[in-house]
């Protein structure tokens, strides 16, 4: 999967809607996808989708954009 190849850190994201806090998030209900940032609970910066293509690249796109959800290389 490209976000191991790319070393992001597994508890920054969630690909099966709202099982950890903290993290971005993507969940399916029925026939769209929802992407948002599982923040205590509370779904901020949500965006729905039709297709489940669009909403993994915007998930891509958030992970890529926020430096805390790589994985810290131990030197």
């Amino acid at each position: 999967m490209i976000l191991e190849r790319e070393n992001y850190d597994p508890h920054s994201y969630s690909l099966d809607g709202m099982n950890q806090w903290e993290c971005y998030c993507l969940e399916k209900s029925y026939d769209t996808f929802h992407v948002f940032y599982n923040e205590r609970g509370n779904r901020v910066g949500e965006k729905t989708f039709k297709s489940e293509d669009e909403a993994c690249k915007y998930l891509y796109e958030k992970l890529k954009s926020d430096p805390t959800t790589r994985k810290r290389r131990d030197n």
